[in-house]
């Protein structure tokens, strides 16, 4: 059950009013987050737009790359 008086942080606003385009589903991320995570942590340059704007706004698959980039960082 959520708290009812939960207030909202800075932080989940602009999460809930960031642009999504161009748009990419949880399944989408899914399938393409190692190769996003190995190549940016190869070339800190690197971009992939959707990628970002999706780990920006969804807590669940940016976790999931936050576990594989500490496991690409421990090698």
């Amino acid at each position: 059950m959520t708290e009812p008086n939960l207030a909202l942080t800075a932080e989940m606003i602009a999460g809930l009013l960031a642009d999504t385009s161009p748009y990419l589903s949880c399944d989408d991320c899914f399938a393409r987050i190692d190769e996003y995570v190995e190549r940016s942590a190869a070339d800190p340059r690197y971009e992939d737009s959707a990628m970002r704007i999706h780990l920006a706004g969804c807590g669940a698959c940016a976790e999931e790359a936050q576990a594989l980039r500490e496991l690409i960082d421990q090698r």
